[in-house]
């Protein structure tokens, strides 16, 4: 297969006339100045494929719907938890499906799934203890997109001064009973060609410090976990375990090894940012952190002069967008520090495309061997007319992708999934 670009950012920058070639699901030639003939033109910019580095699929059923008379992140959970307890494997593949499909149209070819939702009604094992996880596969596989799933241990129901505290009803879904018992079920799970399997912490306030331990030294190389999203978290860490949630889970031996990852890390101490630039990579979720009134996180002192990597997600996916993702990372840096130019345009589409923090280190770059993942952008529609190509993370939104290329297969065309009608699928999914 050949594409002709009228403009890409290849590695080396902003190139024009590119011709790329397509053999096995990856770049065989990536030239400049090239003719076009016979190849099928991809008009505006075209980006490399993007990463979600943090999902939940699920909560996509929450958009819209959690907005009456404010509310707190802890009421926004309890609507969460209502959706949880009434999916099963056949309606989550319907969902997950829509979402993934959502994501490719957004431009997405890469998505982190932080998958916790394990278990049937009561916290009773399906015939297949892996049935959500499997439905997750068959739902990004038909989205035409590749999945890491990151499956998630989540034991207990929360964390006071007093300890942990047990599950209750909806979260018994949630949790295997001890890390032993998590470890031998995902062991259970099979790395497929669309899919990696890693590991995820759902909390310190979900996963007890004895059991992070073990948790830590599993030999998965790609492990995430939820960190100081909320004040009361490290609140609750204090009282119990008498420091922050990020000193305990160096403690427990977490953050040590590389392809961890830390998603959120909003609320952080000097001590705390310390320790998470040796090496531990920062997938900050910002549509969702403004939604839960989380607070801002410090992307920028996180990451200044290449102390700390960074990564994006969509998280609840309230919005699917990772221009909107990358844009309030620069934004929001804005508004703390009452200064421009915070990011520059080639790392906010770093963070866009960080596909090795979720296992696949070949995929988010225009160049020889590398996956052929192509995101063509228009430049000339109600939001993009007049942009400078350079400056398209700044104006750009999900709407103006109008070609998506995975692993060299294309499933965006003109706007329009291969599923068909993406938003009539989610409609029933979501009111089925």
């Amino acid at each position: 297969m050949r594409y002709f670009a009228e403009q890409a950012q290849l590695p080396s920058g902003l190139a024009r006339n590119v011709a790329f070639e397509i053999a096995d699901g990856r770049f065989a030639a990536v030239t400049p100045d090239a003719d076009p003939a016979g190849a099928q033109r991809l008009a505006g910019l075209t980006l490399p494929g993007f990463a979600n580095c943090h999902s939940h699929a699920f909560h996509r059923a929450l958009r819209g719907r959690t907005h009456h008379g404010g509310g707190t992140f802890w009421t926004w959970r309890e609507r969460m938890y209502a959706v949880a307890e009434r999916l099963n494997p056949q309606s989550y593949y319907e969902l997950a499906h829509a979402v993934y499909a959502e994501m490719a149209l957004a431009g997405i070819t890469s998505v982190g799934e932080f998958h916790y939702l394990h278990h049937g009604p009561g916290g009773v094992p399906y015939a297949d203890p892996n049935a959500m996880a499997e439905a997750l596969r068959q739902a990004a596989r038909d989205a035409g997109i590749r999945l890491t799933l990151l499956d998630a241990a989540y034991l207990a129901g929360g964390l006071d001064g007093s300890g942990h505290l047990p599950p209750g009803p909806v979260q018994r879904r949630f949790s295997d009973g001890s890390a032993e018992a998590w470890a031998a079920r995902v062991e259970m799970l099979r790395e497929s060609p669309g899919m990696r399997i890693g590991a995820a912490v759902h909390s310190v306030r979900a996963v007890p410090k004895e059991a992070v331990q073990i948790i830590a030294a599993t030999p998965r190389e790609i492990v995430h976990v939820h960190l100081s999203e909320q004040p009361a978290e490290n609140e609750a860490c204090l009282a119990h375990y008498g420091c922050t949630p990020t000193e305990l889970l160096h403690e427990a031996g977490l953050l040590a090894p590389a392809g961890r990852t830390a998603v959120h890390a909003t609320h952080l101490t000097d001590a705390d940012l310390a320790r998470l630039q040796q090496g531990v990579t920062v997938c900050m979720c910002p549509t969702t952190e403004r939604d839960l009134a989380d607070g801002i996180g410090p992307a920028r002192t996180f990451s200044q002069g290449g102390a700390g990597r960074l990564s994006l997600g969509s998280d609840q996916n309230a919005i699917i967008d990772l221009f909107e993702e990358a844009r309030a990372l620069e934004l929001d840096e804005r508004l703390r520090s009452l200064q421009r130019g915070r990011f520059t345009q080639p790392e906010l589409l770093a963070a866009m495309t960080a596909h090795d923090t979720i296992g696949w280190p070949d995929a988010g770059r225009l160049e020889v061997g590398a996956r052929a993942d192509l995101v063509a952008v228009r430049l000339d529609t109600v939001r993009t007319a007049g942009c400078e190509a350079s400056q398209a993370i700044m104006a750009a939104a999900s709407a103006d992708v109008h070609t998506v290329v995975c692993d060299g297969v294309s499933i965006v065309v003109d706007g329009r999934h291969r599923s068909g009608d993406v938003a009539g699928m989610l409609t029933r999914a979501l009111n089925g």
